[in-house]
């Protein structure tokens, strides 16, 4: 359809995730603890592993990579989020919407193929011990981060390309409180079906493969761990991949819901988003640091003279 046969649309309303004033309100703040939280966690990792020759290794490097992309993941949308609770008009414009839409894939392909890197790491670390400082060298972790940062802005510009083209000229509202594509294509009245193919694509070749990449290698890593005779073997080498794994079930259970579920504006939608654009980000450097040993004593180490324990 073309796009002179229609009034232009320069602006969406983002409908939130409440109408009621009070209720905004208290949004607000909850959700600027949360941004200002997460910030705090994200920088403080980034900190003390760039500090810390005791985490000067590919694990904590990879770690250090997820910590900015969460910074990066959260600014993207709550920002957007802080100030349309604030707002009486609660707009965005297409071209600040369809940013978003491209950053939140940029962001949210990077980060699956990091988790994959990540898991093969653990694989690398458990199943093969005395070949980790040879296999894991300082080059491959460059070249393996390297191709995460390209494939996911492949995965965003793949999407983008088509939803650039999309002719919107229907209702201007949007039921959810950031930009995603799958809630922009109710509202065009342009052809989607190339966009919708792209993004099932993308979704299942991205996200699936990227999924299944991190099932096998911790598949030959339970094969492995199991293979232990004594059960502090056991439970050591499992310690050293639970963080991950928390964060790999966090982040691919709330993408399989949002992505791969028919669009219906529905609660669980806007629940599935909140999760992983505003708490995975802040879970991920709580669950990295209370869990693991290594992490806690570079903290001390770094902020000793302010934290007591």
């Amino acid at each position: 359809m073309a796009l002179g046969n229609h009034s232009t649309i320069t602006e969406f309303t983002l409908l939130g995730l409440s109408e009621d004033p009070h209720v905004q309100a208290l949004l607000f703040v909850l959700f600027l603890v949360i941004y200002l939280l997460t910030l705090m966690g994200n920088l403080m990792m980034l900190l003390v592993i760039k500090t810390d020759s005791h985490l000067h290794t590919p694990m904590y490097f990879f770690l250090s990579h997820l910590s900015f992309l969460d910074l990066c993941y959260s600014s993207a949308t709550v920002p957007k989020l802080l100030e349309n609770l604030l707002s009486q008009k609660k707009t965005i414009s297409v071209g600040g919407c369809l940013a978003q839409v491209f950053f939140v894939f940029d962001i949210g392909g990077t980060e699956a193929c990091l988790l994959s890197v990540m898991a093969y790491d653990r694989y690398v670390a458990i199943c093969h011990p005395l070949l980790y400082g040879q296999v894991m060298s300082n080059q491959l972790c460059v070249r393996l981060v390297c191709t995460t940062w390209s494939l996911g802005f492949l995965d965003a510009l793949i999407n983008i390309l088509p939803a650039m083209r999309l002719d919107f000229c229907k209702d201007q509202s949007i039921p959810h409180y950031s930009c995603e594509l799958p809630t922009l294509f109710p509202l065009s009245c342009s052809d989607v079906s190339t966009s919708f193919t792209v993004l099932l694509c993308s979704s299942l070749l991205h996200g699936l493969g990227t999924c299944l990449l991190t099932v096998f290698s911790y598949a030959l890593i339970v094969s492995t761990i199991l293979s232990i005779s004594s059960s502090s073997g056991r439970g050591k080498a499992f310690s050293t991949c639970s963080s991950h794994l928390t964060v790999v079930l966090m982040f691919y259970g709330s993408f399989f819901i949002r992505y791969l579920m028919p669009i219906s504006g529905s609660t669980l939608e806007l629940i599935s988003s909140l999760q992983y654009s505003v708490v995975t980000p802040l879970l991920n450097p709580l669950i990295y640091s209370l869990k693991n040993n290594e992490v806690k004593a570079a903290v001390r180490r770094t902020f000793g003279k302010y934290l007591k324990y």
